[in-house]
């Protein structure tokens, strides 16, 4: 990925709505020539698609927490079962298959305390696969929306 790939990726991670005529002004470059580079990015994988950035509080999620799940039995089934079915919870946002104490992350925003209390009581603690649990209430969270390549070494 030479720096104008780079370039391209930095701008459309800060606003995927720019047209192929205002991404290549910015750039400096024709229009065929970022239209082909954002193409060549998407064939590569690098753009694997573009969304929105959704305020979690605006849609009535104002308890966030990180759920830390062990599994009982670490096989693969096991856990691609588990992902299936709980990554598909509307209170899920994102599943996280990890090392260490725990095998599975999840971030989860609900409504409130409440909600958050009945999710892990009445759904999580209810799969079988599951041994154990802990979670962390998030009051807070950054993160960095445009990405740059590492520095090779």
């Amino acid at each position: 990925m030479d720096e104008l790939d780079a370039s391209i990726v930095r701008l459309l991670q800060s606003d995927a709505r720019l047209s192929n005529r205002e991404l290549a002004r910015r750039l400096g470059v024709a229009p065929s020539t970022a239209l082909e580079r954002v193409r060549a990015l998407t064939r590569r994988g690098v753009i694997r698609g573009y969304g929105a950035d959704v305020d979690l509080k605006a849609l009535g999620r104002n308890a966030e927490a990180l759920v830390s799940v062990q599994l009982s039995r670490h096989q693969r089934s096991i856990y691609e079962g588990f992902r299936a079915t709980v990554g598909s919870w509307p209170e899920v946002v994102t599943l996280f298959v990890v090392s260490g104490g725990s095998d599975v992350v999840l971030h989860v925003a609900v409504r409130d305390a409440e909600q958050l209390h009945a999710f892990l009581v009445d759904r999580l603690a209810t799969r079988p696969e599951v041994a154990r649990f802990q979670t962390s209430m998030v009051f807070g969270r950054d993160h960095d929306r445009v990405l740059e390549p590492l520095a090779e070494e």
